[in-house]
């Protein structure tokens, strides 16, 4: 079992890689919010474009991974 200390010790290594996760969840969960509040969709579009958020943050992370890779070549 982790202890409190060791949980902050990984928060203070991944701090910023952290706070853009966050980021993105919360630009994206607002930005569907506020679509889906305007334009009042169907339900199963507002979980499908949640759902796509997923997707997108993993393909975010992926080329930012790329680009940091070819710009050390």
């Amino acid at each position: 079992m982790t202890t409190l200390r060791e949980r902050l010790e990984t928060v203070r290594e991944q701090r910023w890689g952290m706070a853009a996760d966050l980021a993105f969840a919360v630009v994206w969960v607002t930005m569907v919010e506020v679509l889906f509040t305007v334009a009042d969709g169907p339900t199963w579009a507002y979980y499908a474009c949640m759902f796509a958020g997923v997707v997108a943050y993993f393909g975010f992370v992926w080329n930012t991974e790329l680009a940091v890779g070819w710009r050390r070549e």
